[in-house]
């Protein structure tokens, strides 16, 4: 589990592929302060398993499943992503519950600058749209965001000065895809609605019953 707050962000090192792999190396400092092989790394939203480290870098490997449906196959040698360590019983929960299992990608529309503050638009699909609501939380690229506004296939967030320094989404530019994973519990309430709807039984339907569907 991850709290969504991104604890520095990394360059991406080199890239390794093949026909049956994809190798990430990202240069880091904090990150890799007590990481072990097998520790997990939020890169990008992207819950990912170390299998390599040094002083300096730490390496992952993407399955083909994560690359369909995430954004990490279009980084290059030179990007920067969002790092974040795995959450301890320690760890002041500033943002939300975050797990690292990005839900779709998302479409910047437009960025908007008012004074200080960063204004950006993202277009999503109206299904996860549904899970997404005003005041609510948002992951984008690893990053916990309170949504400020919502459409029928888009929704808004406002970065202040401080976070702009943080994270990657004001190095972004217009049509570039972001990772985005929507709050867990507005899942949970989902499944759970639909489990008793589909056991339900009106009163009425209860009294046709007894009388053998007199």
């Amino acid at each position: 589990m991850f709290t969504g707050l991104v604890e520095e962000m990394g360059t991406v090192r080199s890239i390794a592929k093949s026909a049956d792999s994809f190798t990430l190396t990202i240069g880091a400092r904090v990150v890799l302060d007590g990481v072990k092989f097998g520790d997990s790394i939020n890169v990008n939203g992207v819950c990912l398993s170390v299998t390599g480290f040094s002083d300096s870098e730490f390496t992952v490997g993407l399955a083909p499943e994560t690359l369909k449906r995430t954004s990490l196959g279009q980084l290059v040698e030179g990007d920067r992503v969002n790092l974040e360590r795995s959450a301890t019983p320690q760890t002041r929960l500033g943002g939300h519950y975050v797990q690292g299992h990005v839900d779709a990608t998302g479409e910047i529309i437009e960025f908007r600058e008012d004074a200080d503050a960063l204004w950006v638009t993202i277009r999503t699909s109206p299904e996860l749209m549904k899970y997404i609501v005003t005041k609510g939380y948002i992951t984008i690229d690893g990053t916990s965001l309170t949504v400020v506004d919502t459409g029928a296939d888009w929704f808004n967030v406002t970065l202040i000065a401080h976070t702009q320094e943080l994270i990657v989404l004001p190095r972004k530019k217009p049509g570039d895809l972001v990772n985005l994973e929507v709050d867990i519990i507005a899942k949970y309430v989902e499944k759970l609605v639909a489990a008793n709807a589909d056991h339900s039984v009106t009163p009425s339907q209860t009294q046709l019953a007894s009388k053998g569907g007199q």
